[in-house]
């Protein structure tokens, strides 16, 4: 990355010029820190413009970079305002990311790409103007009139929280960076394209994990995700190894099945699908996360998310229907198809404490019912749990399993704890509590760790 603290006042106008030829790109700076930016160095290099005027656009800069800095990614060697052009270069849907998004790049026409890559070298000569080189000609401009404002500022550098902690995937760390080591950005055209084929464009993109608002109809990213992976979930290797190969299976764009688990509650159903979001995430797959009451927007969701670049699963999470419901039934249309296609970039994902997701009543089964097709209505009922074809069942564990899962999780966790007072706590814990099963063990060893960490500060041993 060129380095500005020599470079001229002429050569920083020339940057700030390019603005003007930004046509694909132009939205990269359109929100409220670039307008601000812009307005900044405008006023800058205005003969019109006197210091008191530099000095608050200098201010109303540094202030909208430091607001949208906790959204950010953290990177190495670059200030505030360079972060920022890098993230909204990445989540920046314009005609030629959204047509390698839903056409593919062999698909993008060479003068398009061609423009592109000019862009891309206009917009990184506005990256390089840095932090300390803009706060030096602002100081220069403005000093000499207002010397009371020599201490006002500190440059724009790293604005990002020390511990902030963001949803992105690795992938999109690893393209920012090769960004900000990039000598030509020109050169980046491939790798934003291929970024781009996988994860899809729009500030969504940025999210392995999206949610539904039924009120404002639209998907909001989960900033703060889940972060459970598949080696904390002690005891469920058969089941992660059939939903590991299914998933593969669609990440490849191959035939994959749309997945129902069920079983006890606190058996780690809802955790294997988040662990499996976060192993497969930087292979492009994302989930979105709907609540049972918002079924009815599933035609919605699926018209969105159709020609998207990412595979995304629907997750609904603890689903059942009472035996008077009828919602089941637009899901089981989406499960069965309808005329229209349905996107071949979604897989329906669900986790239910039964096998048959609609209730059933034993007047149903014939004789009590005054159904005269009471058998058709029992086949309806069960016919929704038929629809998904990876079926995976998740059993409370038994004595042996659970001390299995215990030990395991000591063990992860760095724990030393002698075995036989773990077996003796292990079981006093699970019989004071609503029976076996990987959540009941889990809290235990949350309790553990919290003891055995108290005690260490104190020297005392766990009893």
């Amino acid at each position: 990355m060129q380095k500005q603290g020599s470079s001229s006042q002429a050569e920083l106008q020339v940057a700030v010029q390019g603005v003007y030829g930004l046509t694909l790109l132009r939205e990269v700076l359109n929100d409220q820190p670039g307008q601000a930016f812009l307005a900044f160095l405008q006023t800058l290099f205005s003969s019109a413009s006197d210091p008191a005027q530099v000095a608050s656009a200098y201010s109303s800069a540094w202030q909208a970079l430091a607001t949208v800095a906790p959204k950010e990614e953290r990177l190495s060697g670059v200030d505030a305002w360079q972060t920022h052009v890098i993230s909204r270069l990445l989540d920046d849907s314009n005609v030629w990311s959204t047509q390698v998004e839903y056409l593919g790049s062999e698909q993008i026409a060479a003068t398009l790409r061609a423009q592109a890559q000019r862009e891309l070298r206009l917009l990184q000569r506005l990256f390089q103007l840095d932090a300390r080189t803009l706060l030096d000609l602002t100081m220069a401009a403005v000093t000499p009139t207002l010397p009371a404002l020599r201490e006002a500022w500190v440059p724009w550098s790293d604005l990002t929280p020390t511990t902030m902690e963001t949803a992105s995937t690795d992938a999109r760390l690893v393209l920012a960076q090769s960004i900000v080591e990039s000598s030509d950005w020109a050169e980046m055209v491939t790798p934003l394209e291929r970024y781009w084929s996988r994860y899809g464009t729009g500030e969504l993109s940025r999210y392995r994990a999206l949610r539904w608002q039924p009120e404002e109809r639209k998907l909001v990213g989960i900033a703060h995700p889940d972060r459970i992976q598949l080696t904390n979930l002690v005891g469920h290797e058969r089941q992660q190894k059939r939903l590991r190969a299914n998933i593969e299976h669609f990440i490849a764009r191959l035939p994959a099945h749309d997945i129902l688990l069920y079983g006890a509650p606190g058996t780690g159903k809802s955790s294997t699908i988040k662990a499996l979001i976060n192993s497969y995430a930087d292979q492009g797959l994302s989930l979105v996360e709907i609540r049972k009451e918002e079924i009815g927007d599933l035609p919605s969701i699926v018209s969105y998310l159709r020609q998207r670049a990412p595979r995304y699963l629907i997750f609904i999470d603890d689903l059942s229907f009472e035996d008077n419901e009828t919602s089941y039934k637009v899901l089981k249309v989406l499960l069965e198809g309808t005329a229209e296609a349905r996107p071949g970039n979604i897989l329906v994902c669900a986790t239910s404490n039964r096998i048959n997701l609609v209730k059933e009543n034993f007047a149903d089964r014939g004789k009590q019912s005054d159904d005269v097709n009471w058998r058709d209505t029992m086949d309806e009922k069960q016919s929704l749990a038929n629809r998904f074809g990876l079926r995976i069942s998740y059993l409370s564990p038994d004595q042996n399993q659970y001390l299995n899962i215990v030990q395991g999780l000591v063990q992860q966790r760095g724990l030393v704890v002698e075995e036989e007072t773990l077996r003796e706590r292990a079981l006093q814990w699970e019989r004071s509590h609503a029976g076996r099963s990987g959540r009941v063990a889990r809290q235990f060893v949350d309790d553990l760790e919290a003891e055995v960490k108290i005690n260490q500060n104190g020297h005392q041993a766990v009893r």
